[in-house]
């Protein structure tokens, strides 16, 4: 049985709303450290001197991580306890931040990113799965919608101090900024996080399974990422590939008769979590991999000072915090579909503008930050809301594998839009050049309306009240 007890009605208890706050402080540190790593890119790459091809590794290898443990992670937090798992999570983090603070070199930083995806694997799988058993079946996106206000908060805090941090204090400090919001959710967690599980777990794993899949993510991201050094057509990466997708069914059919799958096919029964994952791959990769580019073009191209770069990233996570935790109330009401779709239409129309309107002259407020007010509105409406839209109609034992596998996906898209943009650039020359940035751009707007496109056209319509008696039990 879930050890929480479990509201009758609507309304929110206090319990829940501090459980809340606890798990956003979570979301707002892991999507600031997101943030604020694009912001320093240029400056890491300065000290290092090395290329970017080398430095993707930086970013990359913290996406590979985390989509080769999510799944597993998942699985661990429903048999062993969400809670259990959740607070060392934030614990290996913390460790692994404080180890990029201080990498002499380029290889010592991309082992303590590795540490740091360990640590955002067990929190992004275990995230959701330690509050929103406190809350209200109909009200889980509203819950989901002002975690997703923390994350835009931490985007629009991330640029703003990172850029003040590494002007003053070098790039390293934007590392030493998560460990005491760390320390604090390490404090207060073990107070207002209940412990949950799942009450048919058997406590066991599937270790074969376990083998099986993390080798199959491990070398499907390692071909993402290594095609843009060594080539699509690579006979390395071809053969990663390949092993990859082979060890797919075979994982399947072991899935389907293990007591203790690593995979729960169960899952896709419900059309609204098929529908988020295979709709969220699109957004993926995009999502991660705009913030980059616009960070090389301000950089780069413009040769913009940091501070200038961290102020005009404001704006577009300012109006995505305000715009989500209304996004939440409304798929509550209405349902996923219709505002997913419009906010990639939104995101991808903005790149489409950066494409048109921008060029090498110098535009940052009279054209740069209007525009980017459409991306924010984009992932006002969609960056909490996909979360809310895979886990609408599971049931909530089932939250933490659920979580995991919609974000493994999500993982490998950011992995994967990262090293095709960064190649994309490179393809226009040496150093980031206008033309390399709006090819990228175009590649960028582009998956955003093919979110759009696929989300609008297989998710279910209304609202996970609307469908309940109609969905799988």
């Amino acid at each position: 049985m879930i050890d929480v007890p479990q509201p009758t009605d609507d309304a929110i208890s206090r319990r829940a709303w501090m459980a809340l706050s606890v798990s956003t402080a979570v979301v707002f540190l892991v999507v600031m450290n997101i943030t604020t790593v694009s912001i320093a890119f240029p400056s890491i790459r300065r000290e290092y001197d090395v290329s970017d091809a080398g430095l993707s590794w930086v970013i990359s290898s913290y996406n590979v991580v985390v989509g080769t443990f999510l799944l597993v992670t998942g699985r661990l937090a429903d048999s062993l306890g969400r809670r259990k798992v959740y607070l060392p999570g934030v614990a290996i983090f913390g460790f692994g931040s404080m180890l990029c603070a201080v990498a002499p070199g380029l290889g010592w930083l991309i082992g303590a990113r590795v540490v740091q995806g360990i640590g955002g694997s067990i929190t992004m799988a275990a995230g959701f799965a330690v509050m929103l058993p406190e809350f209200p079946a109909t009200r889980r996106a509203t819950a989901i919608g002002i975690s997703g206000a923390a994350g835009s908060l931490g985007a629009v805090v991330g640029p703003f101090l990172g850029s003040i941090f590494i002007d003053a204090f070098g790039w390293r400090s934007v590392f030493w900024m998560n460990v005491p919001l760390c320390v604090l959710v390490l404090v207060f967690g073990p107070r207002y996080l209940s412990e949950s599980r799942d009450p048919d777990a058997t406590g066991r794993i599937d270790l074969g399974g376990v083998a099986i899949g993390t080798s199959s993510v491990l070398l499907a991201m390692l071909a993402i990422v290594q095609s843009e050094a060594w080539g699509v057509g690579d006979v390395r990466v071809v053969a990663m590939a390949v092993v990859a997708l082979g060890l797919v069914p075979w994982l399947i059919r072991r899935s389907r008769v293990h007591p203790a799958p690593l995979i729960d096919l169960e899952l896709f029964r419900f059309q609204s979590f098929t529908s988020a994952n295979i709709s969220v791959v699109f957004y993926g990769l995009a999502f991660t991999s705009g913030a980059l580019v616009t960070s090389v073009f301000l950089q780069d191209v413009w040769e913009l000072p940091i501070r200038d770069v961290g102020v005009a990233f404001v704006f577009a996570p300012l109006l995505a915090a305000a715009v989500s935790p209304i996004t939440g109330r409304w798929a509550d009401r209405i349902g996923h579909r219709w505002l997913l779709g419009a906010g990639c239409t939104s995101s991808g129309v903005a790149y489409l503008l950066y494409i048109v309107l921008l060029d090498e002259s110098e535009a940052l407020w009279s054209r740069y930050v209007p525009i980017s007010l459409f991306l924010g509105l984009g992932i006002g409406l969609t960056v909490a809301t996909w979360s809310s839209a895979g886990i609408a109609d599971v049931p909530q034992s089932r939250f933490g594998i659920a979580g995991a596998t919609f974000n493994t996906l999500r993982s490998a898209a950011y992995a994967l839009g990262v090293a095709i943009v960064i190649t994309i650039v490179a393809s226009a020359g040496d150093e980031p050049t206008l033309a390399g940035v709006e090819r990228a751009y175009a590649f960028i707007a582009l998956a955003y309306f093919a979110a759009a496109i696929a989300v609008m056209v297989t998710f279910p319509a209304g609202s996970a009240r609307d469908r309940a008696p109609m969905e799988p039990q």
